[in-house]
């Protein structure tokens, strides 16, 4: 089992800043690409980022590409969700996931745990 939580969300104006972090505990972290996963109100939840086990291959959805930067700690078992130029439209509820699927990316079904969610509101 792997616990999940995450933490670091608020509200912030547009065009701001926040940085999300996801601890988890139980088995080994590194052996476990990570996801972060969004839900807006009315929305499906929908995919926002994926890094490697080894802190290695990063993928984005074309949404948040060179605004938003995943990044690990392996030796804090914390993965980052680095967000810049937030915009409303990034409101959601962010979550983390991990696989140990080496190939899975953005398939939701494919993540096995998952943590409680954090709320991100983002201003105009």
């Amino acid at each position: 089992q792997v616990q999940l939580a995450e933490s670091g969300g608020g509200l912030v104006q547009a065009g701001g800043s926040l940085r999300l972090s996801c601890a988890a505990s139980g088995r080994t972290f590194s052996n476990y690409a990570m996801g972060w996963f969004r839900q807006a109100p009315g929305k499906e939840r929908e995919f926002v980022g994926r890094i490697g086990g080894r802190g290695g291959r990063t993928y984005y959805a074309e949404s948040v590409k060179g605004r938003f930067t995943i990044s690990r700690d392996n030796a804090k078992n914390t993965v980052y969700l680095q967000m810049n130029s937030l915009k409303p439209e990034d409101t959601a509820v962010y979550y983390c996931a991990a696989t140990n699927a080496i190939a899975v990316v953005a398939t939701q079904g494919e993540y096995d745990y998952w943590g409680q969610g954090t709320q991100v509101s983002v201003a105009s």
